[in-house]
């Protein structure tokens, strides 16, 4: 099982120093995969929680890509009604072919209704269009000719039954985000229904979770996985690797913007982690 970190890419606290040393800190822990979040109007739904400036990820990840050097990028998630499905596959496509194949596209169908207003997309369709562009994406990368896509794979995300059942249908991989200590096992059940419902594999569970090491152990029934004193993180992450996560994403990110100011609290858990000897030393 491979261990990623999901890197803030807005508030007041990031601009392109911190992203380069989001990135050396990340892969030079030994983590696998730094991920980054897709905004592109700033909206005031969106500013309460991501405030500006916002680096949208195609751009952000392509950068990262020139000063890294083997760890894996990626969206999580990048909400595909936002932009043109032609236009995803051809950034991913570059991206991913200009970055030696570490891209991995995580995607979902966002929540923000100002930011759909403000683009021009109806929010009420987000989950309709999500389908369409994604198999229209996966059309265009089969014309390798055109687009060198090679092997991208696509992450799905959302925790609801649509979302799994999308997962199933044109996903590689089942990307729930933030979730209780005690939900997942009966959702991964859902996931091999849902793909025993359709005739198709079960997809790949790579989940995104929070990272909070706290002095004093946790309520079980309260806290979210990745939060609670240090053995229940770790416990947290070992019970992911009896689900069969292929991948398990890390979230510093707590959820005041005023963090961003002081990334060196996150880089200093991501240190304690990486030094419990969870991270997986062979490469793909």
């Amino acid at each position: 099982m491979r261990i990623g970190v999901n890197v803030p890419n807005f508030g007041p606290g990031t601009d392109p120093g911190v992203l380069r040393e989001w990135a050396r800190t990340v892969e030079g822990l030994g983590y696998d995969l730094l991920m980054i979040s897709d905004h592109v109007a700033i909206t005031p739904d969106v500013a309460e929680q991501y405030p500006a400036p916002f680096y949208e990820p195609f751009t952000t990840l392509a950068w990262l890509a020139g000063i890294t050097d083997r760890v894996r990028l990626g969206t999580t998630v990048l909400i595909v009604p936002y932009r043109h499905p032609l236009l995803i596959a051809r950034m991913a496509a570059n991206l991913n072919d200009l970055s030696g194949g570490r891209l991995v596209l995580g995607v979902g169908i966002g929540w923000a209704r100002q930011e759909y207003e403000a683009l021009g997309v109806p929010f009420t369709r987000r989950g309709a269009i999500t389908d369409e562009y994604l198999d229209a994406v996966r059309a265009a990368w089969l014309d390798e000719r055109d687009y060198r896509a090679g092997r991208i794979p696509i992450w799905v995300g959302g925790n609801s039954d649509a979302g799994i059942r999308r997962a199933v249908r044109v996903g590689d991989a089942w990307h729930p985000l933030r979730f209780g200590a005690t939900w997942l096992p009966d959702r991964v059940d859902r996931l091999k229904i849902a793909a025993d419902e359709q005739a198709r594999p079960v997809p790949a569970l790579t989940p995104r979770i929070m990272l909070r090491i706290t002095d004093t152990p946790l309520d079980d029934h309260e806290r979210l996985a990745g939060e609670g004193s240090l053995e229940q993180v770790v416990e947290d992450v070992d019970r992911l690797r009896l689900l069969d996560a292929t991948d398990v994403l890390l979230d510093p990110f707590h959820g005041d913007p005023e963090e961003t100011r002081h990334p060196e609290q996150a880089w200093r858990a991501l240190e304690i982690v990486a030094a419990q000897g969870i991270l997986r030393t062979e490469r793909s």
